[in-house]
């Protein structure tokens, strides 16, 4: 399989959105899709999907697009259910057709064999049962009931019309059964949104193990590091390629700048040498042939293009000129919250510079207790307390803004009522919204676009105690780089919500963790909160038959469970077989009570040598 497009343009409008496209799909391209927001990356997506929108680039080389062999491809667009009144289980299950179909036909002709036991059908039922194994009929219940778990579905959910989740869970619904689907290329926009660290992990090990090809537009630095193996950068109307991970692409793009940097301006202080020469020499008879022949040397020199500088220009803001709280900023005490039923209960106290992230599951209740710390919920028992001078700044992160119809300087004056026009604008400004783009109407901005404007007027206030609810969301890779580096000098007290684990990992000195019903504080940072969350997953692992590990002799002990496991596999391979046989024999096909019996013990087997491989997958890793 492969994919191409060979110098290739996109033009909007009468606006050049791209210039220079050279793109590659191959059977196992892992591609990361990263740029600014507004660079094309989505433009650019949809393209390669729908090829009309391409057209002749810059470059000398023909326009081409290149497909060679019969490939399918997965793009999550608009969400549409044909038939809405389907409970999830049955939605599900419409990716496994292939699947369910055989299952049936299979049924049928058990049926039919207690009358017809020619050869013709004992064939058709061999063959029918080899393409059911080969499809994933033995395992394909237990890999949609793990995606549905991942992804905060509940055993009772399975029964509920498509019709009555939220847009959300329609979302997620339609995104499960594009990965179902598998196709020959998935291309994906930003699959990590609105998904919690439970359901982005599982995601992340899912696309790193896919046996196909795919595109993923993503802001989330971790997830792309973990499962890409090229990287395409769109910076000023370029398409640049990299080989390997997101980590490996910011090395490289840094390196590249500084050599072509380093290159250029060697070979500008060459011509300049050369024409210093020829200009001291050039009127001198005896000197002049030499002079000319520098100017012929500089004729001849095939000129390095000074490289443009990495596209870093992103929003500016000083926010340690505050005034300080009192060393304790806030104190919870048997705090319960909740709507109508309790969500959890914590005892915290907040003190003067501590960073604290909040994480957990979707629907925990991780943005209602940042609600009722701000006093936009009440709580359902105990008691908040500010300490003094507390100054609160809280981020939404559903983005209300005053009023759609403002425009951004009139949305931000709203807050700021007594401010100059020239003071709001330069406020403005260092956000990124310069000249006649105040004018813009609210309603008009990206999401990225109006979280620039939010943390403008949030911080313009210079709080001393931040409250912000996924402020990461619909920002750029740069963006979120800035916003860190804020956030890590500022001498204020933090308390947040995300789902970045990188940007968690950088700016959380401790956590506050909504798990198993419960609110946690662990007064720790999250790579120590990983370590001992994996420390007790791989504590569980040992717990299980086959992994009852003596320490002094772990990789022995691993040896006898990796025999054990091999020798029972063997034993049911040899089981299976005779069975096999035993169903074939033509002295039964008039027993068909018998014939059902062998086909119930050969599906058992099945499933028992499925388990037993993966545990042998599980110990083999191990070792």
């Amino acid at each position: 399989m492969k994919y191409q497009i060979i110098n290739a343009a996109i033009s909007l409008n009468g606006n050049n959105i791209l210039d220079e496209i050279n793109f590659l799909i191959t059977e196992n391209s892992h591609i990361g899709l990263v740029g600014k927001n507004g660079a094309g990356k989505t433009t650019l997506l949809k393209s390669l999907i729908n090829n009309e929108l391409l057209e002749e680039g810059i470059e000398d080389e023909p326009f081409k697009i290149i497909k060679i062999g019969n490939f399918s491809i997965g793009y999550l667009e608009q969400i549409t259910f044909n038939d809405e009144t389907r409970n999830l289980k049955e939605e599900i299950e419409l990716s496994y057709k292939e699947i369910i179909d055989v299952s049936l036909k299979l049924d049928k002709l058990v049926v039919q064999m207690e009358n017809d036991t020619s050869e013709k059908t004992i064939k058709l039922y061999t063959e029918l049962l080899d393409k059911f194994e080969k499809l994933g009929g033995y395992t394909y219940q237990k890999e949609y009931e793990t995606m549905l778990k991942k992804f905060g579905f509940t055993k009772e959910d399975k029964n509920k019309k498509i019709g009555d989740f939220s847009g959300g869970e329609r979302t997620k619904i339609a995104f499960l059964k594009l990965l179902l689907s598998k196709p020959d290329i998935l291309f994906l926009d930003e699959p990590t949104n609105h998904l919690d660290i439970e359901a982005i992990i599982w995601l992340e090990n899912y696309l790193k193990n896919y046996k196909k090809a795919f595109v993923v537009v993503s802001h989330d630095r971790m997830f792309l590091n973990n499962i890409v193996n090229t990287i395409y950068d769109i910076s000023y109307k370029r398409v640049t390629k990299y080989v390997g991970n997101y980590e490996s692409f910011e090395r490289q793009r840094k390196e590249n700048y500084e050599k072509n940097l380093k290159d250029y301006e060697r070979q500008q202080k060459e011509i300049a040498r050369l024409r210093s020469l020829y200009e001291k020499f050039r009127f001198k008879p005896s000197k002049s042939s030499m002079a000319l022949s520098k100017l012929h040397m500089i004729e001849r020199m095939e000129l390095i293009e000074k490289p443009r500088r990495i596209d870093e220009k992103t929003f500016k803001m000083k926010l340690n000129k505050m005034e300080r709280s009192g060393k304790m900023v806030l104190t919870c005490k048997d705090l319960v919250i909740g709507y109508n039923n309790s969500l959890g209960k914590i005892n915290l106290e907040i003190n003067e510079g501590n960073k604290i992230g909040i994480i957990g599951a979707n629907g925990t209740g991780k943005s209602t207790l940042l609600k009722t710390i701000n006093g936009l919920i009440k709580p359902l028992s105990g008691s908040v307390t500010y300490g003094y001078h507390v100054n609160i700044g809280y981020f939404d992160q559903n983005l209300k803004m005053n009023d759609e119809n403002n425009t951004i300087l009139e949305e931000f004056k709203s807050v700021y009522k007594m401010i100059l026009d020239s003071e709001a604008k330069s406020a403005l400004g260092a956000f990124l919204f310069s000249g006649e783009d105040v004018n813009k109407k609210v309603s008009v901005l990206s999401g990225g676009e109006k979280v620039r404007l939010e943390l403008c007027k949030l911080l313009y206030a210079k709080p001393n105690f931040l409250v912000l609810d996924e402020p990461t969301n619909h920002m750029d890779l740069i963006g979120k780089n800035q916003l860190e580096n804020i956030l890590e000098t500022y001498k204020g007290t933090i308390i947040f919500v995300s789902h970045d684990r990188y940007f968690i990992k950088k700016i959380a000195s401790s956590l506050i963790v909504f798990e198993n019903n419960e609110i946690k504080y662990y007064n720790y940072n999250y790579e120590d909160y990983l370590a001992k969350y994996k420390a007790l997953e791989e504590k569980e692992k040992k717990n299980t038959n086959y992994t009852k590990i003596n320490k002094k002799d772990n990789n022995n002990e691993l040896k006898k469970a990796l025999n054990k496991i091999e020798k029972e596999i063997t034993k049911l391979e040899e089981k299976k077989k005779l069975l096999n046989e035993e169903l074939f024999n033509p002295d039964n096909y008039n027993n068909f009570q018998k014939c059902r019996e062998l086909k119930e013990n050969i599906d058992k087997i099945s499933l028992e040598l499925e388990d037993l491989e993966n545990e042998w997958v599980k110990l083999s890793e191990e070792m």
